[in-house]
């Protein structure tokens, strides 16, 4: 391939490029950009040599195994040319899972100095010591990716904005929340983030418990009042980049983006405890987004759990039917 530096169209072409460049130039039999979310660290991009390690794209491993987390916290050096000398990486429980013989890493970084990922190598024999040489060059490229990384995800910011401005005509008139097709629309478009950069997510699936009671003893408009009253409760709780739509009926969604799995449990906590205050009983269904994994079976996974949740709330006896003098003024 021609390894001149050129000018790249997106973070995940330049990247697949400098991962190219430098196995080709420094060996290694792995190189990765990664992404970390918590516990959770994802390989966005892999190159293997002919004897590498079969690490692809979208694979995920424990962040708190691995040499970047030592690295990154400052505990080991950013090159080792031998890592049987450096006592923190021998000692990592990567190290007892995979045969690790030299070890490169670098943060990847965002403007405020928030943690992305790192971009690292590993060989299974020990390298010439002469590798630490190459840091600089390494620290510059892995700079220049956080440049090109810092100017997509502001894009990424107008263009979600563009897309709910080119959404509003799939506006529920009823709730102003986005309608089914709106649903649709925002999932696919978030999808491509989800994939592209291992943007964390999750989506939350809220059934009303008694809207069709609500409908047959109190009339439509006590009913068109509840789903407002859901509406606007979702609505208030939520961040102004997450979804929320109403899919039909007495079913909402609500996708959170960019929200790993203790936010979104905490959100899931404020949705419930704000429905119950706003006199809205529903049930509710979360299932988290895992790293390269499909909004739309998140979202199944999300409609089983609520259904599951629903079950069990009729069983406790946590169902109830609203009366007239239980809804609020």
């Amino acid at each position: 391939m021609d390894n001149t530096i050129q000018s790249y169209e997106s973070f995940s072409v330049a990247s697949s490029a400098v991962l190219s460049l430098l196995r080709d130039r420094l060996g290694f039999d792995l190189w990765m950009m990664t992404r970390t979310i918590g516990e959770d660290w994802i390989v966005l991009q892999a190159e293997n040599g002919e004897d590498g390690y079969g690490v692809q794209a979208g694979d995920v491993f424990r962040w708190s195994d691995s040499f970047c987390a030592r690295m990154v916290q400052g505990q080991g050096p950013c090159v080792a040319a031998d890592v049987s000398e450096v006592p923190v990486y021998a000692k990592a429980p990567i190290a007892q899972q995979l045969p690790i013989g030299a070890y490169i890493g670098v943060p990847l970084r965002h403007d405020d100095g928030k943690l992305f990922g790192t971009l690292c190598a590993i060989h299974p024999e020990p390298m010439d010591s002469a590798i630490a040489e190459q840091q600089s060059l390494i620290e510059m490229l892995a700079r220049l990716l956080c440049s090109l990384l810092e100017a997509e995800m502001g894009n990424i910011y107008q263009r979600r904005r563009a897309e709910r401005a080119e959404a509003e005509s799939l506006i529920d008139s009823l709730t102003q929340t986005y309608n089914r097709r709106g649903w649709d629309y925002l999932l696919a478009t978030e999808e491509e983030c989800c994939r592209q950069y291992g943007h964390p997510a999750c989506v939350m699936v809220v059934d009303l418990d008694n809207l069709k009671h609500t409908n047959d003893t109190l009339g439509h408009t006590a009913g068109d009042a509840l789903l407002q009253r859901a509406a606007k409760t979702l609505q208030g709780e939520t961040r102004s980049q997450d979804v929320v739509a109403r899919l039909g009926g007495d079913e909402f969604a609500v996708l959170g983006i960019e929200i790993d799995h203790q936010a979104a449990q905490a959100l899931l906590h404020r949705l419930q405890t704000a429905l119950d205050r706003a006199a809205v009983p529903a049930s509710i269904g979360l299932a988290i987004c895992q790293p390269y994994g499909s909004l739309k079976e998140t979202w199944q996974a999300a409609d089983a759990a609520m259904y599951a949740q629903k079950q069990t709330r009729k069983q406790q006896g946590e169902v109830r039917i609203m009366r007239p003098g239980s809804l609020p003024v």
